[in-house]
């Protein structure tokens, strides 16, 4: 039971999971009913197609970004005095700019994807009208704005506690000789998550702002090429970010079952400032289709996308393996999904290594092979790691207990993830383009394998979440350890 955290962050903190877990649902639905329709299952418009996938890319990688700042802030507390008002800030910013995209899509008509690449919204402005693309724009701005704040709240917080972010990521242990261990590893992520995603949504930002000058005045232009890199500068940052701020709670939980200190030593240090660089470097692997990016850029798109997977994936990795190993510890949901969710961040890094490799890229970037790599990496990844801390939270805040249905619903999600995940990369290694409404027939059956794995996916999701919802009843019931060891004397 965090006792540290203040009583209505906690409260916030059940807000962020609530709207997590039910989005999360949406989007799977999203995703079912894209694949149904490439495999000859459903018959929905091509509009439409274009609107749920624009929903689902977007809602996917915001929803996941919402559950992982639970999860940073719940854990930080224990180390940090924060401002509960800050939390509330940005769950109240992430629904007004949610609402806004979906106005956008749904009522008018926005369907140029989470890539909003220009000049597309202002095309998409003289088909559908510009308020759609201003709705969508606006609303992204919104909820950059709400994360934009928490980061910069959480800088100065770590910069008076720690003395700046180069000490809460350990700089005087890896460049001034400093003896003994870091900062704890919640602070260190957070530290490079502040880092990475301020980056990343000042990009974003800037193009955001430069996407609707452009529509308000055509006149006003930019060049595309500099829009595409601050646009997936953006993206992938900030959707590579979602598992830095989740995987703190596999630090902070399995060292807690295991009665082990996950203990930032040099070497995890290192890791961190490594995985902090790289990710700001490596979003160029997008761009090596790209005849007009310089050459030394595509390099670095290569070669740091390679170096990228290793530092903190292997030593988390690691980690949880030696950390586990031996412990007797007890296995119960979270540790099983923590656990679990190490092989989904894996496995999910290997096809991004071999699309990452320019000769491969030219001819499977634009394929399934790029969603089967982001599906194992998310659902596998992030997502079971913000499901995992569901239970966590009720277990420790409340009194919830594994049982049975726990025990088949966690195989049943990662079985049939495995299979959605095998029909992308299959329909990939088949050359299956992955932004096109309607297939081919040699394409269909892997579509058909994707949406059935789809449809269990969904179930273990519900089940999942009316779990965490009956939990809920029992939060704020348990007595502190303190206060009924005082109850037990008297």
């Amino acid at each position: 039971m965090n006792e540290a955290i203040h009583p209505l962050a906690k409260k916030t903190v059940v807000w962020h999971l609530a709207v997590t877990s039910l989005v999360l649902i949406l989007m799977m639905i999203f995703g079912v009913i894209m694949l149904m329709n490439q495999g000859k299952m459903i018959s929905i418009t091509p509009q439409w197609f274009y609107k749920i996938m624009t929903a689902h890319g977007t809602g996917m990688v915001g929803i996941a970004a919402l559950g992982g700042t639970a999860i940073l802030w719940y854990f930080l507390s224990k180390y940090v005095k924060l401002n509960p008002a800050i939390l509330i800030v940005n769950f109240f910013l992430f629904l007004t700019g949610v609402s806004m995209v979906l106005i956008a899509i749904f009522v008018f008509d926005f369907s140029d994807g989470w890539t909003f690449l220009y000049p597309l919204p202002a095309q998409s402005a003289k088909m559908y009208g510009a308020a759609g693309a201003v709705f969508f724009l606006s609303g992204m701005l919104v909820l950059g704005i709400g994360f934009l704040i928490l980061y910069m709240y959480l800088a100065a917080r770590l910069t008076a506690v720690y003395g700046g972010l180069g000490k809460a990521l350990g700089w005087d242990i890896i460049f001034r000789g400093k003896k003994g261990y870091g900062p704890p590893a919640a602070v260190v992520a957070t530290a490079m998550v502040i880092i990475t995603n301020s980056t990343a949504l000042m990009a974003g930002a800037t193009v955001l702002a430069a996407s609707l000058v452009n529509i308000i005045n055509p006149a006003v232009t930019m060049d595309p090429l500099l829009a595409k890199h601050l646009t997936y500068a953006f993206g992938h940052i900030f959707a590579n970010c979602t598992i830095y701020m989740a995987v703190i709670a596999v630090y902070e939980v399995l060292s807690e079952y295991t009665k082990r200190p996950w203990k930032a030593n040099k070497v995890f240090l290192i890791a961190w400032n490594c995985s902090t660089l790289f990710t700001l470097m490596i979003y160029t692997h997008h761009l090596l289709m790209d005849f007009a990016v310089p050459k030394w850029m595509l390099i670095i798109g290569q070669v740091f996308s390679y170096a990228n997977g290793l530092p903190v994936m292997v030593v988390t990795a690691y980690g949880a393996l030696m950390i586990v190993y031996r412990s007797r510890m007890k296995w119960d949901f979270a540790s099983s999904l923590f656990f679990l969710s190490m092989f989904g961040w894996v496995a999910g890094a290997i096809p991004a290594i071999i699309d990452a490799t320019i000769v491969v890229n030219h001819v499977m970037h634009n394929t399934k092979w790029v969603p089967g790599h982001f599906h194992t990496y998310m659902g596998m990844g992030v997502v079971a790691m913000i499901i995992g801390f569901m239970y966590y939270f009720n277990k420790t805040e409340g009194n919830q207990e594994h049982r049975g249905i726990d025990t088949f619903t966690i195989a049943l999600y990662f079985a049939f993830f495995m299979g959605l995940v095998g029909s992308f990369l299959y329909a990939g290694g088949i050359s299956a383009p992955r932004r096109w409404a309607e297939h081919l027939p040699q394409w269909v059956l892997s579509d058909q394998v994707g949406a059935v794995s789809g449809i269990f996916i969904v179930l273990a999701a519900i089940i999942f979440t009316a779990r965490f919802f009956s939990g809920l009843r029992s939060v704020g019931r348990k007595v502190p350890y303190q206060k009924s060891q005082q109850l037990a004397e008297k």
